[in-house]
């Protein structure tokens, strides 16, 4: 794969934007003037494409292996993050003092974008190193700092995170690692750490862990967890009691090894579960399974819907019904094909983002419906030719009679909702009017402009598709609150 850095664009937005002069004139950034910021985005850039780019392919094809505890990277990848250490680049916004570069970080983070848009699975090593010197800079004593900081930034050891266990995820507080003072000023971690980027690799001579645990008498909570430094290599070089039982599966980077750390190997971690709720209870996940569900049962309808009108077009007696639904049935293809196919992604991307975590494994299944569904918009007729279809065939060649008709019915049901008194129907009914005049707009737009500005119009189709298809999901779905009024009452769970 190739990469070019958008280095006019950066240095544009260092100097007109981020005030990159001005930072020049603050006391250690003297060396940091536009001219030296542009010369260090050039060689990132030469160095990001000619070195690290080349690898992200092959990273997706060569995946780190695991193999009796030992994790093997990418055939390259060693080699590539040699050069990028001995370039410096590790260090390049860290202070001199312990081997680094001392430019701010304005400029850095230029650079760190081009290393993510070349090679995210190899990014994620040095970004991990980087967080690994500022949590030691902003906590760590005055030894930590001049025992471990020199090294991450000198690419000779490389730094994680170890936050997660498999009973805590974004919920910290519970936690369960524990750490045993040892009576000499150390101490002993006994538990589990799941999904550590880079926990376990062959790119340098040790790892720094950074882990969270809790002393024996801690209190229960976010409050009782404790940072602890875990160097895979003891100083008098003996190895320390962390192992990696295996590596992740998963949806993407997938050269970026993410370990299962155990710790303590030969205790098990004890300690009750905390108390806690499943995740159907925390809103956002509520609100990301409630806009799964909204977007599946509109897409289904305006497909059953769309379904129907074809019967009817067929099989009607009158020649004018069959010809009236088969033109309705017609209009509605493109927003069944485009429209649902895109929601299918949005479905899919939300499921795998509900499991958090466990949603980017494969194991879990969730990656792999987002992997699948990724084609759909393509398959038979991307979402554009859809959309240019709705444009051309089905908006322009009638002046947009045929959907201002569907806007009509929408109409209709925006009435019926107001006629119930509901408040909830009411509100419901303010939102259809609001996306059917939108709607409108923009098909008096089209039909307008289709022939004497066509690359305007053109241009957005595929909006206007989704604009469509929101409707007419919307439409059905009002419809379907109005139907579930009139089911009985042993029905009310299922009217939920």
């Amino acid at each position: 794969m190739s990469y070019t850095a958008p280095i006019r664009d950066m240095m544009f937005d260092l100097e007109h934007l981020a005030g990159l002069e001005s930072i020049s004139k603050l006391p250690g950034f003297e060396d940091a003037t536009p001219d030296t910021a542009a010369a260090v985005l050039e060689e990132c850039g030469k160095f990001n494409r000619d070195v690290i780019a080349p690898l992200n392919r092959e990273g997706d094809l060569h995946p780190s292996a695991w193999a009796d505890g030992k994790v093997t990277t990418t055939p390259g990848f060693k080699q590539a993050f040699r050069q990028f250490v001995d370039g410096g680049w590790q260090g390049l916004q860290h202070s001199a003092e312990f081997g680094g570069q001392g430019l701010p970080k304005s400029i850095s983070a230029a650079c760190t974008e081009m290393l993510n848009s070349a090679n995210l699975s190899f990014a994620l090593c040095p970004l991990l190193s980087d967080g690994a010197i500022e949590a030691l800079l902003t906590a760590g004593i005055d030894a930590q700092k001049q025992r471990y900081i020199p090294k991450l930034i000198s690419g000779e050891w490389t730094g994680t995170m170890n936050l997660t266990e498999p009973q805590a995820g974004s919920d910290l507080a519970l936690v369960r690692s524990r750490a045993e003072p040892q009576g000499d000023g150390t101490y002993r971690l006994f538990g589990q750490k799941i999904y550590i980027t880079y926990g376990e690799h062959d790119m340098a001579d040790n790892i720094v862990h950074l882990v969270l645990a809790r002393l024996p008498d801690a209190p229960a909570g976010v409050k009782g967890i404790s940072l602890f430094i875990v160097p895979k290599v003891l100083e008098d070089g003996r190895r320390n009691d962390v192992w990696c039982a295996s590596i992740e599966h998963k949806l993407g980077i997938k050269a970026s090894p993410t370990a299962v750390l155990i710790y303590g190997q030969s205790r098990p971690v004890d300690g009750s579960a905390a108390q806690s709720v499943s995740i159907v209870h925390h809103p956002d996940v509520r609100r990301m399974l409630m806009t799964m569900r909204a977007l599946t049962e509109g897409c289904r309808a305006l497909a059953l819907v769309a379904a129907s009108l074809h019967d009817v077009g067929r099989a009607h007696p009158d020649a004018g019904q069959r010809a009236a639904h088969e033109a309705a049935y017609e209009f509605l293809v493109p927003l069944v094909k485009g429209y649902s196919t895109e929601m299918s992604i949005e479905v899919a991307s939300l499921g795998v983002q509900v499991h958090g975590g466990m949603g980017f494994i494969e194991e879990t299944g969730a990656a792999q419906y987002y992997r699948d569904a990724r084609i759909l918009t393509i398959y038979e007729g991307t979402t554009a030719i859809q959309a240019n279809d709705l444009v051309g065939r089905k908006t322009v060649r009638d002046g947009g009679a045929l959907a201002l008709h569907f806007a009509a019915r929408v109409s209709k049901v925006e009435e019926a909702l107001t006629a119930t008194g509901d408040a909830q129907a009411v509100a419901m009914a303010g939102q259809l009017r609001q996306a059917r005049e939108a709607y409108a707009q923009v098909v008096g737009f089209v039909a307008a402009h289709g022939k004497s500005d066509p690359n305007a119009v053109f241009a957005g189709s595929v909006p206007y598709l989704m604009l469509a298809g929101n409707l007419m999901a919307g439409w059905q779905m009002a419809q379907s609150w109005l139907a579930t009024r009139d089911l009985p009452a042993d029905e009310a769970a299922f009217a939920q």
